[in-house]
């Protein structure tokens, strides 16, 4: 007897969520570990004295290496992330890809497990997307402070911009594990690998 994922078509991603998926991995990973490198520069936490990270985590060498490939991702993933929400625009997937009312009802009356991973799927979809723009406004901010002092105002001071950002980090990479959790519960290793190839 077939399995319902086997007996069931699952959704392909198209091309440009291919893509798209493809480069976010590769930019993250770079913005991460030389993230990571810029920070044992001068810990958010606990100054000059704080937590360090073992140099086979980072990327960069030292200070201005890690900035290099810090920025240098950031542009990648900035420019990736903007050509998709285009991209989601012009397709219209954005009718499936983000949180709508129906979920919400789903979350409170449908009993259907498929149904309910798919409302937490795309909460979780539509959730990332203030946590990346986050990231992306207080690295500006601290990227270039002279020219987005506005950036800096709105958080106070350097050392809140600075927590915020660091804290965006993990919360990305819950949000990964997340997807890729509810991906395998909606369509199993199939559809998981058929947003990479």
């Amino acid at each position: 007897m077939n399995s319902p994922l086997k007996s069931r078509k699952l959704p392909t991603q198209a091309i440009g969520a291919k893509i798209f998926h493809s480069c976010n991995i590769v930019s993250l990973f770079l913005m991460l570990t030389s993230g990571l490198q810029i920070y044992n520069a001068n810990p958010v936490f606990g100054g000059r004295a704080g937590l360090h990270i073992p140099p086979i985590f980072t990327l960069g060498a030292w200070l201005a290496g890690g900035r290099h490939w810090h920025f240098a991702a950031m542009w990648l993933f900035s420019l990736n992330l903007l050509w998709y929400g285009i991209y989601v625009l012009i397709t219209r997937r954005w009718r499936h890809r983000f949180v709508g009312v129906n979920d919400l009802k789903a979350l409170q009356k449908s009993q259907n497990s498929q149904r309910l991973i798919y409302a937490w799927h795309r909460i979780a979809y539509t959730a990332i997307i203030p946590i990346l723009l986050l990231a992306l406004l207080t690295g500006i901010g601290m990227y270039k402070p002279a020219q987005f002092p506005w950036i800096l105002d709105m958080f106070g001071s350097w050392q809140a911009l600075r927590i915020v950002h660091f804290a965006s980090v993990p919360m990305v990479i819950l949000f990964a594990v997340i997807h890729s959790l509810l991906g395998r519960q909606a369509g199993g290793d199939k559809l998981t690998e058929s947003m990479f190839w």
